[in-house]
């Protein structure tokens, strides 16, 4: 008997226990990345029960969005359809843009790299969360580039991509909802100004909040603090307003601070906190919003205030 049972193992074959993600993301671009549910609520159920946010955070990170050849294949490719295009008197970038944004060449807008770049470091290779998106993908690729450019990107965090994915390029895998292109110029422009400020007022001091934001250490918009941070640059004008008006009373932006809400139970809040300090007596003066960051799309619970240290 204990002749016969090792025999039968013997002749069983052993796999290794493959994660089936990276399976498909060394396969297949355009494979399903995270485990589907039947119920239509975003996301399935892992092997122990626990939800697949847990596993894959939620993304709200603010950069530019940049194209890569995979392999060398696309690249000839992407050259012989641009040596067959209208290109007379464009520049290369006008001329990448207008291939890229004809629809028989959507099948090289599938095969590039897709790469979010944050402070000038790769961060993020975007995959879209439905095909149709590789819209927003084309659209920000400006046929016209500055420096001032940005892009916002939502969703999740997915695994680490396979070298073989992006030409060797092994970044997290960011698979976004939803991509929105600006400048920073018209960003400014589109914040509300209040009728006792002037313009030439009003600009430089939203213009250097903004820039202070963008610039704190090590902001993916992966964490809770960073994506109550980026929401607040990008949606609540409110934070603007108070800058100015600090300025206008002679104090300076000393720091910005994130802290877990006292109101997190079931939900998870965090404060995001403003610190002025007069330039002449020193005095801080300190106000704050509350952002909801539970899910992958975060939202205002209180409206900017004074506050106050416990």
């Amino acid at each position: 008997m204990e002749l016969t049972e090792e025999i039968k193992q013997l002749s069983t074959p052993q796999f290794p226990t493959i994660n089936p993600p990276e399976i498909a993301l060394a396969t297949n671009r355009s494979a399903t990345i995270f485990p589907q549910s039947d119920c239509g609520c975003g996301g399935g159920l892992q092997s122990d029960g626990e939800s697949a946010a847990n596993y894959y955070p939620p993304v709200y990170a603010i950069g530019r969005v940049e194209w890569r050849f995979p392999n060398a294949s696309i690249e000839k490719e992407f050259a012989q359809v641009t040596s067959r295009a209208e290109t007379t008197g464009m520049t290369d970038r006008q001329a990448i843009h207008a291939v890229l944004s004809q629809r028989q060449n959507r099948y090289l807008v599938r095969q590039l790299c897709w790469i979010l770049t944050i402070e000038g470091l790769e961060t993020y290779i975007l995959m879209p969360q439905d095909s149709a998106d590789f819209d927003l993908l084309v659209e920000a690729v400006r046929p016209a580039p500055s420096p001032a450019d940005l892009d916002v990107a939502i969703g999740v965090r997915g695994p680490i991509a396979a070298p073989e994915m992006c030409n060797g390029l092994t970044v997290p895998i960011l698979v976004f909802d939803q991509i929105y292109s600006f400048d920073r110029p018209a960003l400014i422009q589109s914040i509300p100004r209040p009728e006792t400020v002037s313009v030439e007022q009003f600009t430089p001091a939203a213009e250097e909040l903004f820039d202070r934001l963008l610039q704190l250490a090590d902001n993916a918009g992966a964490t809770d603090e960073h994506r109550a941070l980026n929401y607040c640059a990008m949606r609540y004008p409110a934070i603007y307003t108070t800058a100015t008006e600090a300025y206008g009373r002679n104090c300076s932006l000393s720091s910005v601070d994130v802290r877990l809400s006292q109101l997190s139970s079931m939900r998870n809040i965090v404060e995001v906190i403003f610190c002025f300090r007069n330039r002449n007596t020193d005095v801080t003066e300190k106000y704050f919003v509350r952002v909801d960051v539970t899910e992958k799309f975060p939202f205002l619970v209180t409206k900017m205030s004074p506050y106050f240290d416990r």
